[in-house]
């Protein structure tokens, strides 16, 4: 008898579709009424320590296990109280998109079908809006971790030239390439650098300033230092909106500094880069329009469901000298379906790649690039509206400037972060709130990172009562909410307008 994988009964199946698409989005309308966080029961994860089944069940047994084991216990990022990291919180038209791309099942690695023109459409998109050439080329990876270790592939090879470094290895190529980056980078340009063998001890980590960014003065001498020494610069990243405070380098004098010394130019834009969207914030990434390359997330503050990283190089021969493959299956065709130019797999090491260009073209669609800027914006005006009370508080003091939507404070007089650690840790398991912890200069700093769109004037008041009382209990002192916040009813908090 034949076997396939297909339901015995599609009536059946299709009226529990039905029940799994209205649950979820029963839970995205009602996600106010539950907890940020809950931790996993003991039940729960005694459920995933089974032994592998050997006969399958009902699709309504198997989505009666997801309600009951999975559903209750997830990260919290889709929640307006979720502070923590830089998590986008997706949406409910970005949910359809996906159950859209796995009914399509398509493999977007190439060859020659719609799902490639829809990819191709988010690169021009964003080639539009960060400001880079029409032909720039672009392609989705899971994030901007891989995308930041991409592109600095591409400098790599552009930096050796015929030397053909994916042929002969590195060991055969003359000088040892330095690149140079903020102290405030993030950690995976260091791994890139060990991922592609050049060694983290060739990344040239310089000081940044009183907000954070990067000082130029420093990173003209280090330039200078390593050619004197005979070494070869060959990469300058600048970073549009620092994992720990948002921060952004200056990266108009960053463009001018690897213009005169003849280095590529990457943008690290994970979420920053989007401000691009905001006619308001847009000043802020001046000089990303001249970067070599960039990488960014749309799982974050585009709100794509995850995983959706995505980079775009200026020069796309260049990007496809650095990945391209002569293989016999990857053979193209002048008709048909093995039919086309430039295929995703010519610009990355994937092959197998699902549709992650679907759920970016459904939201952009769906929402607009207008109102999804106004979205960026909110999110910093939160974020200022935090900063305010923070600066006004007698128990809490900011440790750091804010520049977008990242608000970094700590505890007054709490020199080893303790109290900050137990007021996170609390929070997080009454689910009340979920900002996360950084190390600032040492010590411990709570980091709210506000990049839900669900978030509004409402949530930052209840957490900022929230952290009274979190700090109350820790301390067993009196409830003093400070000057610029009111009571207006249990359980509320409300910031005076002024």
């Amino acid at each position: 008898m034949p076997v396939n994988l297909d339901p015995e009964n599609w009536d059946e199946f299709r009226a529990e579709s039905h029940r799994a698409l209205d649950m979820m989005l029963d839970y995205l309308r009602e996600i106010r009424e539950r907890p940020v966080w809950t931790e996993p029961s003991e039940e729960a994860r005694a459920r995933f320590k089974r032994e592998l089944p050997q006969e399958g069940r009902d699709v309504s047994a198997v989505l009666e296990d997801f309600d009951r084991y999975i559903k209750p216990f997830a990260t919290g990022n889709t929640h307006p109280m979720f502070m923590g990291w830089a998590q986008g919180a997706g949406t409910p038209a970005g949910m359809i998109a996906e159950m859209l791309a796995a009914g399509m099942n398509s493999n977007c690695g190439g060859r020659n079908h719609i799902a490639i023109d829809v990819e191709r459409q988010i690169a021009a998109w964003m080639a539009q809006a960060l400001g880079f050439p029409p032909d720039a080329s672009g392609v989705f990876v899971t994030g901007t971790s891989i995308a930041n270790f991409l592109c600095l592939l591409v400098a790599r090879d552009q930096a050796y030239g015929d030397k053909d470094v994916r042929l002969n290895g590195l060991c055969a190529l003359p000088g040892q390439l330095i690149a140079y980056a903020s102290r405030e980078a993030h950690n995976c340009v260091r791994q890139a650098m060990e991922l592609a063998g050049l060694g983290a001890r060739h990344l040239r980590l310089i000081p940044s300033d009183e907000r954070r960014a990067i000082k130029i003065s420093d990173l003209r001498r280090a330039i200078a230092a390593d050619r004197a020494a005979g070494l070869r610069p060959f990469l300058i990243v600048g970073t549009a909106g620092t994992v720990d405070t948002g921060a952004i380098d200056p990266l108009d004098r960053l463009a001018d500094v690897a213009h005169s010394e003849d280095l590529w130019f990457h943008v690290d834009g994970a979420f920053g880069a989007l401000a691009a969207l905001s006619p308001a914030l847009k000043p802020l990434v001046k000089g990303l329009e001249r970067a070599d390359s960039v990488a960014f997330d749309f799982h974050k503050w585009l709100h794509v469901p995850y995983d959706a990283g995505f980079f775009l190089v200026r020069d796309k021969e260049a990007h496809k000298r650095a990945f391209a493959a002569n293989a016999a299956y990857l053979t193209r065709a002048p008709r048909g379906l093995a039919a086309g130019d430039t295929w995703p797999c010519d610009l990355g090491p994937d092959l197998s790649r699902s549709f992650r260009a679907l759920k970016a073209w459904f939201t952009i669609e769906t929402f607009g690039a207008k109102r999804l800027g106004q979205c960026i914006e909110q999110t910093c005006r939160m974020a200022k509206r935090l900063e305010a009370w923070i600066a006004q508080s007698d128990a809490f003091a900011l440790r750091a400037p804010v520049t977008l939507n990242i608000v970094c404070f700590g505890v007054k007089d709490d020199e080893d972060g303790s109290l900050a650690r137990e007021i996170v840790m609390e929070l997080h398991e009454r689910g009340e709130a979920a900002p996360s912890l950084t190390i600032l200069d040492g010590i411990p700093a709570i980091r709210a990172a506000i990049i839900n769109h669900r978030t509004e004037a409402r949530d930052i008041d209840a957490f900022i009562e929230f952290l009274d009382a979190a700090l109350r209990r820790a301390r067993k002192e009196p409830h003093d909410f400070g000057a610029l916040v009111e009571p207006h009813g249990p359980g509320k908090t409300r910031l005076s307008e002024d």
